[in-house]
């Protein structure tokens, strides 16, 4: 494909993303007489129609589509490679993108942020959830992943801490409710829990395979729902220890089990692993660490 074939291909991107001429010009930053010569002929090149005409715009026809999707899919490699690039140089600067479940957001939030104060020159974006981003393209420089040790053989992997959870209730709850002594003392209680019940969570599973589902009366998306909820006495839920020392409603119930925590590993991809802005964090990371 030759770069004036790639250059008209983005400006029908634009235009389909715009839906005029004018917005595609704007994004583009050229004249919008440039956006319709190349339109016209991209057209001409293919020999179909890919947009219809009318007063409002431009609307794709199915050709449009089908090669809009083809551009999309490029412009995403292409943003992914950039990220990549920028993630290659000698300083400590850029953006900085780690991914991470929220469980590690009380601890890491902070860290990032005096990270951050430290080299002023860096751009923090700090993703957290359940998907898995893809480091191989650039999604993010640093994971932070639980459970089982990733096996991508393109990634460095170490061991990090382990992810400590036990079980709380709020004051509120102990005053109307008790608390139950023991693990086996659960009977009559009101739970807490995750709205997923085939989650692989060690400390989910246990309360799935103890409790009722009837007795679990509050379930959230995420965890950070589920601290709200235990905090306004709705029942006993299990939260990470770095999270409910920062709460003191919170009673800690139980000594958190073995079988209850996940072990989490730093993940790079071997690409970036070397350059200095990921070596800088990782450093920064486990120095701090040593102290949770």
């Amino acid at each position: 494909m030759s770069i004036s074939t790639w250059d008209e291909i983005r400006t029908a991107y634009h235009v389909a993303r715009a839906g005029t001429v004018s917005g595609a010009a704007d994004a583009l930053g050229v004249h919008h007489a440039t956006v319709i010569r190349h339109i016209d002929s991209l057209e001409d090149r293919l020999g179909v129609k890919l947009f219809q005409r009318h007063p409002r715009g431009y609307s794709s026809t199915e050709a449009g589509n089908d090669l809009l999707q083809v551009a999309q899919a490029t412009d995403d490699q292409f943003a992914q490679l950039v990220n990549r690039i920028k993630g290659r140089g000698d300083e400590v600067s850029g953006e900085l993108v780690v991914t991470s479940l929220p469980h590690v957001s009380p601890r890491m939030t902070p860290t990032l942020a005096r990270f951050q104060e430290k080299y002023p020159d860096v751009v923090v974006r700090f993703l957290t959830g359940e998907e898995v981003l893809r480091l191989e393209y650039g999604e993010a420089h640093i994971a932070i992943r639980a459970g089982t040790k990733p096996d991508n053989p393109d990634n460095v992997v170490q061991p990090f801490l382990p992810l400590e959870m036990t079980f709380y209730a709020s004051e509120d709850y102990i005053a109307a409710h008790g608390a139950p002594e023991t693990t086996e003392d659960l009977a009559g209680h009101k739970f807490v829990g995750l709205d997923d019940f085939d989650s692989r969570a060690p400390v989910a599973r246990w309360l799935i395979d103890r409790v009722a589902p009837k007795d679990i009366v509050f379930r959230g998306s995420d965890d950070r729902v589920v601290r709200d909820a235990i905090l306004e006495g709705v029942g006993i839920g299990a939260l990470t220890r770095w999270d409910a020392s920062r709460h003191a409603k919170l009673v800690q119930l139980f000594d958190p089990k073995p079988e209850w925590q996940a072990p989490l590993w730093l993940v790079t991809h071997v690409d970036l692993h070397r350059t200095t802005k990921v070596q800088a964090f990782l450093a920064f990371l486990k120095e701090e660490s040593d102290g949770w």
